[in-house]
């Protein structure tokens, strides 16, 4: 169970370490009269809210139970609830009412006991500040909003009118959730793990024999062909799942290196920064490939689901130990200098250097290739977005580097 205050993560990802969690209400363009004191009032005074919440399952395994109460710290008027049960926590008169409704769509106030009104035909809990609800969510097959599967979202929502010059955002929120992991019995899980595991003990396996045979030459050689023959192959079968970008793991790790040099990083740590860098994607590994795919316009909860890769991939990298903070390239190269990125939003020198210069060769990758949506840029205009993007979403110094690389055909594929 975990609690968050909606004042500080309202229209925000709450990043847990199995579950992203969004919250956003949306005011909607109709309202109604509530006219309590039978004054004539001819305008609409209150409007109404329509309340989501998204709640993305980043995990191979899959979300079996979850729920979350919502307190309130102003007066709001329930309208309806989707796909799940309310429990109302209501005070009357000094003393706590609690009832549930599994429908709120077919709420019949007579069968209840609750503080409600009714206007144009239509009934309304009242709710004041100290009351709160609980959402069960439904598992039946009409209106199912649980289990979540592996990296699928749900998002139940609720309507609720304040008055007009209310804004719902203002409030002071609790949100609660509670999940139980279950293990996927899916045979890829387990044969990507194995593949996984396999590469990670052959990493071991060269580092060991590099460090107690450095004096033989040609013995390293060979080692560090396995093991540049080995991440290739684990990120050829991450860049295989979309075919618009293959390839691309190889290009950024090669840029990131040429990069790195020209900053001053020379000998292993610089094949160090390589490795990095061909794993920053290893994330997608866990996106769906129907979004992967798409060839058309993605929607906000397939882009949410795309934005998380950076998230898995640093949990993935997180436990590989024998490259030191190998996870920070998979799990920061989409941050903005600006502060403007995901998943945290780290602003300038905040975001890990390896971080940075990662994000300015996947973006000359993306601006240097072919995409379904585009053709790849000329040179020219690869130099005018970096410039113009110096200090927004790149590092303006790392910037500078790059620009000069471009300029003198020293970046591989430079047109």
């Amino acid at each position: 169970m975990e609690k968050y205050s909606a004042s500080e993560y309202l229209n925000t990802k709450v990043v847990g370490k199995y579950l992203v969690i969004q919250t956003l209400p949306r005011a909607s363009t109709w309202g109604k009269i509530f006219d309590f004191n039978n004054e004539g009032i001819t305008e609409n005074n209150y409007k109404a809210y329509t309340y989501d919440f998204t709640i993305m399952n980043n995990t191979n395994d899959r979300v079996s139970e979850f729920k979350f109460a919502l307190y309130f710290d102003q007066e709001v008027y329930i309208s309806s609830a989707w796909n799940g049960a309310l429990e109302i926590h209501q005070n009357i008169n000094g003393t706590e009412y609690v009832a549930t409704v599994p429908d709120m769509r077919e709420f019949n106030k007579d069968l209840y006991d609750f503080d409600t009104v009714t206007v144009d035909g239509e009934d309304f809990i009242r709710l004041e500040p100290g009351d709160y609800l609980v959402y069960y969510p439904s598992s039946t097959i009409n209106a199912m909003e649980m289990p979540i599967g592996s990296h699928e979202a749900t998002t139940p929502g609720i309507i609720m009118y304040v008055p007009m010059e209310d804004e719902i955002i203002d409030s002071s929120f609790e949100i609660q959730y509670k999940f139980h992991r279950v293990i996927v019995a899916d045979p890829m899980f387990w044969i990507s793990f194995v593949g996984f595991l396999l590469w990670c003990v052959t990493l071991t396996v060269y580092i060991v024999i590099y460090l107690q045979i450095s004096k033989y030459e040609e013995q390293h050689k060979r080692d560090n062909r396995i093991i540049e023959e080995s991440i290739e192959t684990f990120t050829r079968f991450i860049d295989a799942k979309d075919p618009y970008t293959n390839g691309h793991s190889k290009r950024v790790a090669n840029y990131t290196k040429i990069i790195a040099k020209e900053l001053g990083f020379s000998g292993e740590e610089l094949e160090y920064i390589y490795y990095i860098a061909l794993l920053h994607d290893c994330g997608k590994i866990g996106v769906p490939d129907n979004i992967l795919d798409k060839p058309s316009k993605l929607t906000e909860e397939e882009f949410e689901i795309i934005k998380a890769h950076t998230i898995m991939g640093g949990e993935i990298l997180k436990q590989f130990k024998s490259l030191k903070d190998v996870e920070l390239g998979a799990l920061f190269h989409h941050e903005r200098y600006d502060g403007n990125g995901y998943p945290v939003g780290l602003v300038g020198e905040e975001i890990p250097l390896i971080a940075r210069i990662i994000c300015l060769a996947d973006a000359y990758d993306a601006m240097n290739s072919d995409r379904v949506y585009r053709k790849r840029l000329d040179k020219e205009e690869i130099i005018r977005q970096i410039e113009s993007n110096k200090g927004k979403q790149f590092d303006p110094n790392i910037a500078e580097v790059v620009l000069e690389l471009i300029r003198n055909d020293k970046l591989e594929g430079t047109k």
